[in-house]
């Protein structure tokens, strides 16, 4: 059975994606969902706090929540989402510009901590949002930890077949982010307008155990996103 949180968070976003409620339009309060759904308020924040996280909603300390508008998305730095799991309710789609076996190279071999004769995929995605490319997606998985990668998984969430399929434990990933000129890779497969910029997030992530399985290299045109992160003040003692 799912829990509350989950349960609260489904509503909430099927009455966003039949537009129920509409870019800008505020949620109701905390009070007030506590009391139409019978829920705690740490119920009702975690499922708020998961809306925001997946750019469906807006909310600053001690305001209301309000309908994210769709011109920028957020990009969750501490979480890890598939480019699935984080545009639900958007126009999306998925091109694999490349999927090859390959080895030698020396900056991944070095970013992935494997010997020069280990093979590896490499893995080239475009993705495209609202029927603009945005995103160019460049994984690198050593064949150690995945034997096969079909396309269809390429196309559809990678991670959707390397946990369900595959039975992997996806821990925790360390992200790097950055800004970068241009380059002709970048304007020939994006949409890249007037833009000069890409802002590229790198990505180690590893298994249970601490093993890195994938390095990767995203590379988003900059008017597209928002990175989002959640900061906590301890208090000292």
């Amino acid at each position: 059975m799912e829990s509350k949180y989950i349960q609260l968070y489904n509503r909430l976003l099927e009455q966003i994606e039949n537009k129920e409620l509409q870019e800008g339009d505020k949620l109701p309060s905390e009070k007030e969902l506590m009391e139409k759904y019978n829920m705690s308020r740490d119920t009702v924040r975690k499922a708020l706090n998961m809306l925001v996280q997946d750019g469906h909603i807006e909310k600053a300390k001690g305001k209301v929540a309000t309908v994210a508008s769709r011109n920028q998305f957020n990009f969750p730095i501490s979480a890890i989402k598939s480019f699935k799991e984080l545009h639900v309710g958007v126009e999306n789609s998925t091109y694999v510009e490349n999927l090859e076996i390959v080895k030698g190279e020396k900056e991944i071999i070095k970013k992935l901590g494997i010997s020069k004769d280990e093979e590896y995929f490499k893995l080239i995605r475009i993705r495209k949002i609202e029927g603009e490319r945005i995103i160019i997606d460049k994984d690198y998985i050593p064949r150690k930890y995945v034997a096969n990668i079909p396309l269809k998984a390429a196309q559809d969430s990678l991670y959707e077949y390397l946990e369900n399929d595959l039975g992997m434990k996806i821990s925790y990933c360390t992200k790097e982010i950055t800004v970068h000129k241009v380059t002709d890779e970048d304007r020939e497969l994006l949409d890249m307008k007037d833009f000069d910029m890409v802002v590229v997030v790198k990505s180690f992530t590893y298994l249970e155990g601490g093993h890195l399985f994938q390095y990767t290299e995203a590379r988003h045109r900059p008017d597209k996103f928002k990175f989002i992160d959640y900061a906590y003040r301890e208090k000292k003692r």
